[in-house]
Order: C-alpha cells, then sequence, then structure tokens
C-alpha cells in the first residue's frame, strides 16, 4: 500500500539548529570543557586552559565553537574571558533530542 507520509518532502531546517549543538559536542575535548564548566557550577575565566593537555589556542578554539552553537556563553573580563554553560540552551537541547529518540523507538 502507498503510503502519503513517505511521499511528503522531509523538511531539513527544523534540525539545523540541533545538528550544530550536535556537531559541537561530537569532540571528547568540548565534552569535557562542558563537563567541568558543569562541575564547578560557576563561570570559569582562564583555568579551562589548565585542566586540558592542550595548547590555548587549541582550547580557545574549542571554547568559540561551543560558543557559536550556543551551549555556552562568555564575557571578556579584563585580560580573561569567562565561559559559563547557558543552562536554557542545555535543557532545550535535552528537551530535542528526547524528541527526535522517542520518534525513533516507534520503527518496525
Amino acid at each position: 500500500m502507498y503510503d502519503k507520509k513517505m511521499s511528503e518532502k522531509a523538511d531539513l531546517t527544523q534540525f539545523e539548529a540541533l545538528a550544530g549543538a550536535c556537531k559541537a559536542l561530537s569532540h571528547p575535548a568540548r565534552l569535557t570543557i562542558l563537563q567541568t564548566l558543569a562541575r564547578r557550577g560557576t563561570c570559569i575565566c582562564g583555568e579551562i586552559v589548565d585542566i586540558l593537555p592542550l595548547s590555548q589556542a587549541t582550547v580557545s578554539q574549542h571554547l568559540k565553537i561551543l560558543k557559536e552553537a550556543g551551549l555556552i556563553t562568555g564575557e571578556i573580563d579584563g585580560p580573561r574571558s569567562c565561559y559559563c554553560i547557558d543552562g536554557d540552551a542545555m535543557r532545550l537541547l535535552r528537551g530535542q533530542l528526547e524528541q527526535v529518540f522517542r520518534s525513533l523507538e516507534h520503527c518496525c
């Protein structure tokens, strides 16, 4: 039998933000940064470099990717940049992922 739903074009734009966040989460260093920020429960200025076995430039690039994905916030405080997890963004991401995975459970 012909399934009408299968003939409809998929709207790829609905997943752009979610895909961007997932891409930002796809590196172990970025997951470690997020875990470190969560454990501290406060903004961190500068110490992230001391925790990771990576250069300042590499850590900065990872922080930039997380910030561009909207997962962390960052502010310049004198000569340092301070970073915090964006709790609202994390709750939204979790909800979106749960919704996607729930929709995948109803196959075959």
